[in-house]
């Protein structure tokens, strides 16, 4: 079955052309452009376009392309997308070959440091390259790098935030009231002399 814009059954070859010269005007398209483009008489331009409905097949051409054009685009964001997720596997097998590689140039340097009486190099050094191969294992195998500590409200324990909810949904105690009568003092007594 042929699309709308496409060839219809029972339209002539010269009603198809005339209507493909239509669609290819654009925005600009207008029945009188086709009739002088083809020395057709608006007449016979006109019954090809409403027996073949023209303002149809244009819209239906439209959504057409609108669709392949999304379709297009979708398929190239898979593919990108495909090729990312491809970079960043190959990314983290470096990283992760790498790891490896600085972890046995710290076991070289720590026995090197360890036989040699002057200790050349550093633990400082050996401490880093450590500290690196340890980063990249991490980035590699999608660990994270980097310790968050969760805290409360302005850096507070998180139980002040427990306990300010724990009272909220409870409500507060509230204190005894004691009904106190202020006097003045009275002079003490002194004891009796002896």
């Amino acid at each position: 079955m042929a699309l709308p814009f496409e060839q219809q059954p029972g339209e002539s070859n010269k009603a198809f052309a005339a209507f493909s010269l239509y669609l290819s005007l654009g925005p600009q398209r207008s029945l009188a452009a086709v009739g002088e483009k083809l020395r057709k008489s608006h007449t016979v331009i006109s019954r090809w376009s409403a027996k073949f409905d023209w303002t149809a097949r244009v819209a239906a051409h439209g959504a057409h392309m609108g669709t392949v054009e999304r379709e297009a685009a979708e398929a190239l964001a898979r593919a990108r997308g495909v090729d990312w997720v491809q970079r960043q596997e190959e990314h983290r097998s470096e990283e992760w070959k790498v790891r490896g590689e600085l972890i046995e140039i710290a076991r070289i340097a720590i026995e090197r440091w360890k036989a040699n009486k002057r200790r050349v190099g550093s633990l400082e050094g050996i401490a880093r390259l450590l500290d690196l191969a340890s980063k990249l294992g991490r980035l590699a195998s999608g660990m994270p790098t980097d310790r968050t500590e969760v805290t409360g409200e302005g850096g507070g324990p998180i139980m002040i935030e427990f306990e300010a909810s724990l009272k909220k949904v409870y409500g507060r105690r509230q204190p005894a009231v004691i009904d106190v009568e202020v006097r003045p003092a009275e002079p003490a007594a002194l004891p009796p002399a002896q």
